[in-house]
């Protein structure tokens, strides 16, 4: 899809979005290519403070640029949009996870490193501590729910093709304080 198309089925599926910057043309893809997309990764961020959150997803870090995500979403429940294109979320994961979300499968075990998952997947980052204490509010699952649906929506994608990050690459942990499971259910209930 389009970025227009994006921030419209975002916002289509009821959610508030936050334009930050020239997000439409912020991106990685001159280090490789982004596509074919098959899926939707949840992230935690390990941050506290939106400002601070969405400026850390947008710009990155010394050691990994920017933007970090396609789509930061906030406690409140906005989505703050900061690149389209290929993003610095998903690193190197699992070839059979990837080959399950494709066939929209039950995911295998993430035991390998040998697939680039930033050309494969949009990614969402969740401003959450991630140390299994720090609550996640309704209105924030509900927009993690709500993003996924609108992207799975647009595509024909069925709630199998979302996963969180601790799915995909080996020692990954996010999201932490609630099941991708569960996530997936709610998922399932939006695209129904």
């Amino acid at each position: 899809m389009s970025a227009d198309q994006f921030v419209h089925a975002l916002r289509n599926e009821g959610l508030t979005v936050v334009e930050v910057g020239a997000w439409r043309t912020h991106n990685r893809n001159q280090k490789g290519p982004w596509g074919p997309v098959h899926g939707v990764m949840i992230h935690h961020t390990v941050t506290s403070g939106t400002a601070f959150t969405v400026q850390l997803c947008r710009d990155g870090r010394s050691d990994l640029p920017g933007p970090l995500c396609h789509g930061v979403i906030a406690k409140d429940g906005h989505v703050h949009l900061v690149g389209y294109g290929r993003a610095n979320h998903a690193g190197a994961g699992d070839s059979d996870v990837l080959a399950a979300v494709i066939a929209e499968k039950r995911l295998p075990p993430d035991n390998e490193a040998d697939t680039d998952g930033n050309r494969a997947f949009y990614g969402f980052e969740c401003e959450n501590l991630g140390d299994g204490e720090d609550p996640w509010p309704p209105a924030q699952l509900d927009a993690i729910a709500r993003a996924a649906a609108a992207i799975c929506r647009f595509h024909g994608w069925t709630a199998r093709s979302v996963i969180g990050h601790l799915e995909w690459q080996p020692g990954k942990i996010d999201p932490r304080g609630f099941t991708m499971d569960s996530m997936r259910a709610r998922v399932t209930e939006r695209l129904k």
